[in-house]
């Protein structure tokens, strides 16, 4: 639905159903919504601007009389004309530009999804980022004040981000024992400009990418808007299968794999240090480069995870992501890319062309993080609250979920993957729990297939409404049963 924040004024002389078509009938005149768009249903309408939905049937009626709209049977109700219009032709269409655009657009529940975030009263049981009370906003807000007192220039930087963040930068990953120079490092806004990025600079159109079924990259249209195929690989509690990649390497002619192995998204697995070792002896053995997101490395509870793939990597083959977006701050948007320098200084020209380099003020401040230790100390206390909202989100499905579902326990990161017992697609669960204020996340925003799968996030929910909603999403399910 589009964005609306305009209500009719319920005690004004004029009626509710003509302030409701002259504030249509505006939307219309100043090209805000164009022709060929479809606009929200009566029920969204009614919804929206609190009113009965007879009322907006009249508002919609005047409309379609002055030949502004016009009712599809079955299919909706869509602009036809403007004022303008009217009086002269032909009219300038830009629906057929939007349809045009050659960067796809997210699928209808991922952009209900995003839509959904931005209520305040909704609870977000699928939401992938820390709470707002998991924010450092004081410190961060002092390291900010602080730049005024450093040498730090409100100009653009060097291609490959500020050197200074890209050294702090390598003492951050000689702690997971990746040997990195500051020349093999890319300062991006976040991991998904780095896919962004990788996706137009290093692959030709029509290329194969591999990545674990599910995968975050189904979620994301950055592969497939640059002219890309993704083709999953199966997934178990040990992380990606690997005994057919090979084969499927050469008959799809993949050039390249992807991959979250640790706390990956959206399920929490990590992947076992037998099944890293036997993944690179893989991509050595018939050539196949790696992407490995390590974003959620850092978050974990009891015990560190196995090393990450780009620390063992002795042949370059691996591109490694990491991002403080799910550490840290959401909002500073600082991630990078480390790999070969023929490849980093390729992307950096890209993302020169791109936005000229990423925020200086946020790549200080996560140099300040890094450099004072701040950061390492806000993570340990981050890992302790996660997981007790881990384990109380545990202790809520065992006690509602207990013959509705099956779950893993993860070890870190923010996800539960829960398998719903029943033959209601789960995309019906997200409907209703939608409707009832719970916003969830369906397992066919990872995987188009999958119709049983909830991806549930105990990141960003308060533990009150953790309780709320996970209480309400088991009595949808059971109802579903009955």
């Amino acid at each position: 639905m589009q964005d609306i924040h305009w209500k009719p004024v319920k005690d004004s002389s004029i009626p509710l159903h003509l302030q409701i078509s002259e504030y249509i009938k505006q939307k219309i005149m100043y090209g805000e919504w164009t022709l060929g768009m479809k606009i929200p249903t009566q029920r969204a309408l009614s919804q929206q601007f609190q009113v009965n939905r007879s009322t907006i049937v009249y508002a919609l009626d005047h409309l379609i009389a002055d030949g502004l709209l016009e009712t599809k049977v079955g299919s909706g109700t869509y602009v036809i004309n403007n004022t303008w219009s009217l009086l002269s032709s032909p009219p300038l269409n830009w629906n057929n530009y939007v349809q045009s655009g050659i960067h796809k657009p997210n699928r209808q529940i991922i952009q209900e999804i995003n839509k959904a975030e931005a209520i305040p009263t909704i609870i977000r049981l699928g939401t992938g980022e820390l709470a707002p009370d998991l924010l450092p906003n004081d410190s961060l807000q002092k390291i900010l004040q602080s730049a005024h007192q450093s040498s730090i220039s409100l100009g653009y930087v060097e291609p490959k981000g500020l050197l200074s963040l890209r050294k702090s930068i390598c003492d951050y990953l000689r702690t997971k024992e990746i040997m990195a120079s500051p020349e093999s490092i890319l300062v991006v806004s976040g991991g998904l400009q780095a896919l962004q990025l990788l996706s137009v600079g290093l692959l030709e159109r029509g290329a194969t990418i591999l990545h674990e079924s599910p995968s975050y990259l189904n979620s994301i249209h950055v592969f497939q808007s640059a002219g890309m195929h993704l083709l999953g690989i199966p997934l178990d509690k040990d992380g990606l299968e690997m005994k057919e990649i090979e084969s499927i390497k050469k008959q799809h002619n993949a050039q390249l794999i992807y991959t979250i192995p640790t706390f990956h998204n959206p399920t929490g697995t990590v992947m076992s240090e037998s099944r890293r070792s036997a993944l690179l002896k893989i991509s050595n053995h018939i050539s196949l480069p790696i992407i490995e997101d390590d974003v959620y490395g850092d978050l974990w509870f009891t015990h560190k995870p196995p090393r990450t793939l780009k620390s063992n990597d002795t042949h370059g083959n691996v591109l490694y992501i990491g991002s403080i977006s799910k550490t840290l701050s959401p909002g500073l948007r600082i991630g990078w890319i480390v790999g070969p320098e023929p490849v980093i200084d390729r992307l950096a020209d890209i993302k020169m062309q791109t936005d000229y380099g990423s925020s200086t003020l946020s790549q200080f401040a996560v140099q300040e993080w890094l450099n004072s230790g701040l950061y390492e100390e806000f993570l340990e206390q981050t890992r302790k609250k996660l997981k007790i909202k881990r384990d109380y989100t545990l202790e809520l499905l065992n006690k509602h979920f207990s013959s509705l579902a099956t779950w893993n326990i993860p070890e870190g990161g923010f996800y539960i993957w829960l398998r719903i017992h029943s033959t209601v697609s789960t995309n019906k669960i997200f409907d209703i729990a939608l409707r009832h204020g719970i916003l969830l996340n369906p397992g066919s925003v990872y995987d188009n297939k999958d119709t049983e799968h909830l991806r549930i996030s105990y990141s960003y929910a308060t533990l009150k409404q953790l309780d709320e909603g996970l209480k309400i999403l088991a009595k949808i399910v059971q109802d579903l049963k009955m």
